[in-house]
């Protein structure tokens, strides 16, 4: 479960309300593919701005469609009472593991996010996937913190902001992390843009954006780095860079994924939660010339 591909799909809406038959044709699409499991409720899939009867439905609905693919359901809120009572809704709904940020408003100091997880942990019965994403959070881990929560009960896997470019210090980051972790705990690289190279370097999964729409593509770079063709996954992802530069160019993946998703006819127009509008018409013009150059709908046919 926190090795190979894990796929984040969206959390589509129509007219502002969950659209869980769109929602459970994505889970059946990242199925069918056969990812290793199935993230629901991640930063793609709009979880901050989802109430907690909505998460409630959204994790029901991706167990429920996933058939024996684990589900990994995102707990994170800026109160820990909060992510108690969506951890208990997770388990319930019969997630796999949960997967937890460290949001806030305020800033949050080492003590404040160890103390988090301590709560957490202590009262979870699966495990859990720590989420460090500080250009959405505004915290950053250390590798002292990583050791610290590594250590608490049922974490198993850590979630990466990206690795360098350049691939020997891809490797000798990746080793940092493991060197300070027990062996146990996974280590897995987002950022989509350096999957192919963080894999390469040794993490064991890929907790990926454009896995839960275009499962395909993620599945190839992932196995090509699984059974050890460097080369072949780097390719691979080579050939994504227009779409890797649209990422960087236009603020993230979030707004680019639900374009393409929506292009493809995967989710309804305007699918993200207001205030987000999505990316404007100059910009969806963009990503349907990178959609078209690079046939990323030819998987979905």
């Amino acid at each position: 479960m926190f090795t190979g591909l894990s796929a984040f799909p969206l959390t589509p809406l129509r007219n502002d309300a969950f659209d869980e038959t769109a929602y459970a044709a994505l889970i059946g699409k990242l199925v069918a593919a056969g990812v290793d499991s199935i993230t629901a409720l991640g930063s793609t899939g709009s979880y901050l701005y989802l109430d907690r009867e909505e998460r409630r439905r959204v994790a029901l609905c991706a167990v429920q469609h996933a058939e024996t693919v684990p589900v990994i359901v995102g707990i994170g809120a800026l109160r820990t009472s909060h992510v108690l009572a969506l951890a208990e809704d997770a388990q319930e709904a019969g997630a796999r593991a949960v997967l937890l940020a460290p949001v806030s408003y305020q800033p949050l100091t080492d003590d404040d996010v160890f103390g988090l997880f301590e709560d957490v942990t202590s009262n979870l019965s699966v495990p859990l996937v720590v989420y460090d994403n500080p250009g959405t959070t505004h915290v950053t881990f250390t590798d002292d913190l990583y050791a610290s929560i590594a250590r608490l009960p049922q974490v198993a896997s850590i979630k990466i902001p990206g690795v360098p470019g350049v691939p020997a210090r891809a490797a000798a980051r990746v080793q940092a992390i493991r060197d300070a972790v027990p062996a146990h705990v996974t280590v897995g690289v987002s950022g989509d843009a350096s999957a192919a190279t963080g894999l390469n370097a040794g993490c064991d999964a890929w907790y990926s954006v454009i896995g839960g729409t275009l499962p395909e593509l993620a599945l190839a770079i992932t196995r090509a780095a699984q059974h050890g063709d460097t080369s072949e996954a780097e390719q691979l992802s080579a050939r994504l860079e227009p779409l890797w530069a649209l990422f960087a160019e236009l603020g993230g993946s979030y707004r680019v994924v639900a374009a393409i998703a929506e292009q493809l006819g995967l989710v309804a127009p305007d699918c993200l939660p207001r205030p987000i509008r999505g990316l404007d018409a100059p910009a969806r013009a963009r990503v349907e010339a990178v959609m078209t150059r690079l046939q990323l709908g030819a998987e979905t046919a």
